[in-house]
C-alpha cells in the first residue's frame, strides 16, 4: 500500500532530521561492477534487496532506520529463524514495504519508484535478472549500487563493502571489516598453499535441503562452495559436471570421485522436515542427526570420505558473507589439519558476532558427522 502524500511529506522530514555521517571529502563510490555510483552524500533513503547480515555489520542498526523498503522474501521467507532473532532489535523491520524478488517474479520498478529512495543497493544476481525494471529505475533518477558477495573472491567481498560503506557513510566500521577480512582470507589461503603437497584433497559438497534421498545442487569452481575449494586447492567433484552456476551431479560421479572430504550444505530452511539443520539455537545432535542418513546412501559406505570420517555439515548461510572466512577456515583445518591445528573457526564466528552483529552468536553451524 502506498503512503498518502501527508504521510509521506511527514516521513521525509522524520528522516532528513536522522543525522548522517558526513562524506569526506566527496568521495567516488565504485561498486562490485567497477560502475560509478552518483551518490554526493550518504543516503538518507536506502532500499536494500540482500546480504542483510552484511549491511547490519557495515551500517549498524542506525543504519536501518534510513532503509525505506527491502526484499523481504530472502531473509523473512527463506530464513525466518535468522529473520526472527534481528526482528527485536530493528523497529521498523516488521513494517518495511516489501519492494518484491526477482525469482518469484514479483521485483518491479513501479514498487521502487513509488518508495522515492535516493539509493537501491541490489546483488548482482538481482541487477542481472531484472534488466527492464533496473533501466526503469535509472530513468526515474535512482542511483542503482550493485554489490556481489555470491562471487566469493577477495576483490568481491572488499568492492562490495566498501561501496556499501560509503553509500552510508559507516566508514570506521567498514574499514575494520574490510581489514579483519583481507587479513583472514590471506592468511587462510596463504597457509593452506603451502601445506598442500602434490595430490590435491578430493571434496564434494552438496546442498541438504531435500534430505539424503534427495541428490542436492553441487557447485562448480567458480560458484559458491566451489570456489571455497579454489582457493584452498582442493580438486572439487562437481568441476566439469554442472553448466551453469549450481545442480546437482549424478550419483555415479560422486562414487567415482572418492571424495575425501564431503559437506554438506545445511540451514534452518522452513517446510523442510528431511533437511540437515543448523542455525542458531540447533543442537548438535540435531544436526548429526541429519547427516546420518548420508553415510547410509548406496555407495557412499566404501567412499573415503565416510570411512575417516570426512562427512560434515556447513550452514549454506555462511557462504556469500563478510564472516565465510570462519567456513573457509573450517575446510582448512579439515584438509590441512597440521597447518591449522590451533584455529578454531567456530570461535572465530563467535567472535565476529561480538565484534560486528548486534545478535549473540548460539547453536551449530559447522560440524562431523562422527564427534
Amino acid at each position: 500500500m502506498i503512503a498518502s502524500p501527508t504521510r509521506r511529506r511527514l516521513l521525509a522530514g522524520s528522516l532528513a532530521a536522522l543525522p548522517l555521517p558526513a562524506f569526506a571529502q566527496s568521495p567516488r563510490i565504485t561498486d562490485a561492477l567497477g560502475r560509478e555510483v552518483p551518490l554526493a552524500a550518504p543516503a538518507r533513503r536506502p532500499i536494500m534487496t540482500f546480504n542483510y547480515e552484511e549491511f547490519t555489520a557495515i551500517a549498524g542498526l542506525d543504519g536501518w532506520q534510513r532503509l525505506v523498503g527491502m526484499n523481504r522474501v530472502v531473509w523473512e521467507g527463506w530464513r525466518p529463524a535468522i529473520f526472527n532473532r534481528y526482528l527485536p532489535l530493528i523497529p521498523n523491520l516488521a513494517t518495511l514495504p516489501d519492494v518484491g524478488n526477482t525469482d518469484e517474479g514479483t521485483f518491479s520498478a513501479e514498487k521502487v519508484i513509488s518508495l522515492r529512495p535516493d539509493l537501491l543497493m541490489v546483488p548482482a544476481w538481482l541487477w542481472r535478472a531484472a534488466e527492464t525494471a533496473r533501466e526503469q529505475i535509472i530513468a526515474a533518477g535512482i542511483p542503482i549500487l550493485v554489490f556481489d558477495y555470491n562471487a566469493q573472491t577477495l576483490e568481491r567481498h572488499i568492492a562490495s563493502t566498501r561501496a556499501i560503506g560509503l553509500a552510508m557513510g559507516t566508514l570506521d566500521r567498514t574499514d575494520a571489516l574490510i581489514e579483519r577480512y583481507r587479513r583472514n582470507f590471506e592468511d587462510i589461503r596463504d597457509r593452506a598453499a603451502r601445506a598442500a603437497g602434490p595430490a590435491k584433497p578430493r571434496a564434494y559438497v552438496e546442498l541438504g535441503q531435500g534430505g539424503a534421498e534427495v541428490i542436492g545442487n553441487s557447485y562448480p569452481p567458480n560458484n559458491l562452495w566451489g570456489r571455497f575449494f579454489e582457493h584452498l586447492g582442493a580438486q572439487n567433484a562437481a568441476a566439469g559436471r554442472i553448466e551453469g552456476g549450481y545442480g546437482p551431479i549424478p550419483a555415479e560421479a560422486v562414487l567415482a570421485a572418492d571424495p575425501q572430504f564431503i559437506f554438506i550444505g545445511a540451514s534452518s530452511w522452513v517446510n523442510r522436515p528431511k533437511a540437515v539443520r543448523t542455525g542458531y539455537d540447533v543442537a548438535p545432535e540435531t544436526t548429526r542427526a541429519g547427516l546420518a542418513p548420508y553415510a547410509q546412501r548406496l555407495g557412499w559406505a566404501g567412499l573415503s570420505a565416510i570411512r575417516d570420517g570426512e562427512l560434515h555439515a556447513i550452514e549454506h548461510g555462511l557462504a556469500r558473507t563478510l564472516f565465510d572466512d570462519t567456513a573457509l577456515l573450517y575446510m582448512a583445518k579439515r584438509f590441512y589439519p597440521g597447518a591449522f591445528e590451533k584455529d578454531d573457526p567456530v570461535a572465530s564466528l563467535a567472535d565476529y558476532h561480538a565484534r560486528f552483529l548486534p545478535v549473540s552468536f548460539s547453536g551449530t553451524w559447522m560440524l562431523p558427522w562422527r564427534s
